[in-house]
């Protein structure tokens, strides 16, 4: 059993409080995204069994494309109600609760947040799941028209339905431990989904067949949620205050979750999803495997970009536990280290791909079936796609500020609504003269063009960042990650075999990152190493 560092989980309350004190120090968040990081690749690795054990019992027919259009609504809700929906007007929410609690407000503003809530919210799942049950089969017309065996389709999309409700349920409990500055349980949940999933493969394929893959959907589900909500339970135990919901507590809450805050967060989440479902729409019209490319391409550009905004997943939290005590510009100083910290972390990790790309596909993907013209064909589009890896870092850095004001606001919506406007515009455009790699192109363009207009809206009625700094410094950061990837790319091609170049353009490309970071004076190089001198003089 993995150890974790007490200060993640603490669970004791301070002594003589029952309202413990926020903690924003760069240690507790340093080894709040380690745990998060190692537990997040822990349930990617398992991810990755699950569709190695999908592919082991059911191949690539008719089976396997049953269940994968009954996996499109596991894929939306996780969007919409783990990753970003329910977390980005949540979160806000509760952290606003939180220091009114500081404030010594009357009764338990947390405890009344969660009766005001949670009740009605479940009730809203539970339709939302039974919908789908009951829609099955419209649904799977829908998704698949001409899906050979139909019936099988139906019974999974039944299954999976269940994640309307225990998804919810999970991305409640998780918006509510983060806030509460607990990552260990949140970060655990891909880990029991996963791992449910796999189970019933290996026990229930036999006589249950592709079915058993969506039963371990829904047993997954549920388990997220019991992954978690004993430790909701405790935070809410040390609450203080009478259990009586006081005079002024439901007009808070009800004003901490307005309908339009949880719109405006929804259209957000389903803005963004929607450049999947146009890519895999345009790539229709391309010979066989266009988009078989697209997606490997992106699980493998896209692994820097999830390791990035796990920063901002951490801090999301003290930031918007800042904006509700009114310290502004301490939440406006977070902000702009995580921007910068998130930036270098996925301009270092882009480096690295676009460097090695050949040999990193044909490291994890050439056998098989997968050719070495499939290597090519990805490699390349994924070189196009990672341009775009800092613009999708800060649109989830820049609408996790916008959101965590906890009020209603529409920019990251009209923004993230353009940037799909433009990435369909420019893939109709470029599908038929540049294919897969014009589609690439849409998607890093828009992307860019949302971000940009997301920094830009940051203002005094947001949080007021200073862009014209920021943006030097990420700048100077892709200046750097660019002399990086020219070498790194220069290593990768004169070593022959794939795994060794992949070391060797990886070393290649963090070493000269470094160096030309410190030589250009890019943050957080500078200040990193005033840390690291003061910390040797100290120990001196």
């Amino acid at each position: 059993m993995t150890t974790v560092p007490p200060a993640v989980t603490t669970e004791q309350a301070p002594p003589g409080a029952g309202k413990p004190a926020a903690k924003s120090g760069g240690s507790f968040l340093a080894k709040a995204w380690l745990v998060t990081a190692a537990l997040s690749v822990a349930g990617s690795l398992l991810g990755l069994v699950r569709d190695q054990a999908l592919a082991h019992f059911f191949g690539a027919g008719t089976d396997t494309d049953a269940f994968l259009v009954a996996w499109t609504i596991p894929e939306l809700a996780a969007t919409l109600l783990i990753e970003d929906g329910l977390a980005f007007f949540l979160v806000p929410a509760f952290s606003l609760a939180l220091a009114r609690r500081a404030d010594d407000a009357a009764g338990d503003p947390v405890r009344a947040l969660v009766r005001a809530s949670l009740p009605r919210m479940s009730l809203w799942f539970t339709a939302a799941s039974l919908v789908l049950m009951a829609a099955a089969p419209y649904v799977v017309a829908l998704l698949a028209p001409g899906l050979p065996d139909r019936q099988a389709a139906v019974d999974c999309t039944r299954l999976t339905a269940t994640c309307a409700f225990t998804f919810g349920l999970t991305g409640y409990c998780s918006a509510a431990l983060r806030a509460h500055q607990r990552f260990v349980a949140p970060a655990t949940v891909y880990v029991a989904y996963n791992a449910a999933i796999i189970t019933a493969l290996f026990v229930l394929a036999a006589p249950w067949g592709v079915r058993a893959a969506a039963a371990g959907v829904a047993v997954g589900g549920a388990l997220m949620v019991v992954a978690q909500a004993p430790s909701l339970w405790r935070e809410l135990r040390r609450g203080r205050g009478p259990t009586a919901v006081p005079a002024a507590a439901g007009p808070v809450a009800a004003a901490t979750l307005q309908t339009a805050i949880i719109w405006t967060v929804l259209l957000f989440a389903l803005c963004r999803q929607s450049q999947v479902l146009i890519e895999r729409f345009l790539a229709s019209s391309l010979p066989a495997g266009a988009i078989s490319h697209l997606n490997y391409a992106q699980k493998v550009a896209q692994m820097p970009m999830v390791l990035s905004l796990m920063l901002c997943t951490v801090t999301f939290p003290v930031v918007a536990r800042a904006l509700a005590a009114g310290e502004t510009e301490r939440a406006r100083d977070r902000v702009e280290r995580d921007v910068v910290l998130a930036g270098c972390v996925v301009l270092l990790g882009t480096a690295a791909v676009i460097a090695s790309a050949p040999a990193l596909i044909e490291l994890l993907f050439q056998r098989g079936a997968f050719t070495a013209r499939d290597t090519a064909t990805t490699a390349s589009v994924m070189r196009v796609y990672a341009l775009g890896l800092l613009g999708h870092t800060l649109v989830g850095a820049l609408a996790r500020a916008h959101f965590s004001l906890a009020r209603t606001t529409w920019i990251p919506c009209c923004t993230m609504f353009t940037g799909i406007v433009t990435t369909a515009g420019i893939g109709f455009l470029t599908v038929g003269t540049w294919g897969v790699h014009g589609i690439a192109a849409a998607n890093a363009t828009g992307i860019c063009v949302s971000a940009l207009l997301l920094l830009r809206g940051m203002g005094p009625d947001t949080v007021p960042i200073r862009t014209r700094r920021l943006a030097g410094q990420l700048g100077r950061l892709v200046a750097a990650a660019g002399g990086a990837t020219a070498l790194g790319a220069l290593c990768e091609e004169r070593v022959g075999q794939p795994a060794l170049a992949v070391l060797a353009s990886g070393a290649v490309v963090t070493v000269s990152f470094v160096l030309l970071g410190l030589l250009l004076r890019a943050q957080p190089w500078p200040s990193a190493l005033r840390h690291v001198t003061g910390k040797l003089r100290h120990a001196r």
